[in-house]
């Protein structure tokens, strides 16, 4: 349980440095493709002295892991779209529903929650249900009403337009989350028998994370469209070593549960909108909806059915 509070809180500081970046001027874009190569250092540093890294090309798992790294930075320009075209509130909900993929699959495809008499009861599968119904309530927004024009009639078609494909970006944003979290849980199953194997498989994740970064950002300079901002740099420093820390110690309660993540996505994201809606409350003074404080509710309770096992013991 010490795994996932930390990687909890940690994913949490992630969303605090979102914040704080516009306000202190750092591009965000370049902070984050700097950022993994500061998450690689991270790992290098947490390595056992007794082990070291190498980009075995010769293995299945390695090309995974790089291909998975890819996928983060992917998911990150779709949340940037589908945020800019089709609002906070829908890629919100796209990225925090997704984990009824990794949950799924957990259950009916690795039956992870199966082993050693762990499997789900009727409390756990009803916390799962709540933890959705959760997950929406807690980031839900009401959109404001449109302006009206000199004749008294709503401008919302001018403003919005016709949406056309846009409204496939939060579908995309939720299937992608959930793969690139479904393939985490998989491969923590199938590659990482041990602890002492996490840094290995996460330094590779994060190899393919850095080139598909730098790719990126690359082809932003030629065309003109972006130019290096050195406090993208110190912003690349306060994102990387929680970004890696989070991700190494979600990795832990993994493990730590054999792999359940019918288990551990759910209680990890309600914890990290627990966690958040109070910092945004406390530092930001964002309000919260009657909806929000009905869901917050709701996530406790979730919290509590699909974890009263591990409670008990």
């Amino acid at each position: 349980m010490l795994f996932l509070l930390l990687s909890i809180a940690l994913s949490v500081l992630l969303l605090l440095n979102f914040r704080l970046f516009p306000r202190y001027g750092i591009n965000t874009f370049q902070a984050i493709v700097f950022n993994y190569p500061v998450c690689f250092l991270t790992g290098l540093v947490l390595m056992p002295a007794d082990q070291s890294f190498t980009l075995n090309l010769s293995e299945t798992w390695t090309w995974l892991a790089l291909g998975l790294g890819v996928g983060f930075i992917l998911t990150f320009l779709l949340s940037g779209a589908s945020t800019q075209r089709m609002g906070i509130t829908a890629t919100s909900l796209a990225n925090n529903l997704s984990l009824v993929i990794p949950v799924c699959f957990s259950l009916f495809v690795f039956n992870a929650a199966g082993e050693e008499g762990n499997g789900f009861d009727r409390l756990n599968y009803l916390g799962l249900v709540l933890a959705v119904v959760a997950v929406g309530l807690s980031t839900y927004k009401k959109v404001p009403d449109a302006p009206a024009d000199a004749e008294g009639h709503s401008t919302a078609s001018i403003q919005r337009g016709r949406p056309g494909t846009a409204v496939l970006l939060p579908v995309a944003v939720f299937l992608f989350y959930g793969a690139t979290n479904t393939m985490i849980n998989y491969m923590n199953l199938r590659y990482i028998p041990s602890a002492d194997k996490t840094i290995q498989v996460t330094l590779t994740m994060v190899v393919g994370a850095i080139i598909a970064g730098l790719l990126m950002l690359a082809v932003r300079l030629v065309q003109g469209s972006e130019t290096i901002q050195l406090r993208s740099l110190l912003g690349a420093v306060t994102l990387g070593i929680p970004n890696f820390l989070s991700f190494y110690t979600l990795l832990l309660a993994l493990s730590a549960y054999k792999g359940n993540g019918a288990f551990v996505y759910p209680l990890y994201n309600i914890g990290v909108i627990l966690l958040a809606a109070l910092m945004a409350a406390f530092f930001f003074k964002e309000p919260l909806t009657v909806a929000n404080k009905i869901g917050l509710a709701v996530a406790v309770l979730a919290i509590g059915l699909i974890s009263w096992q591990e409670l008990l013991t």
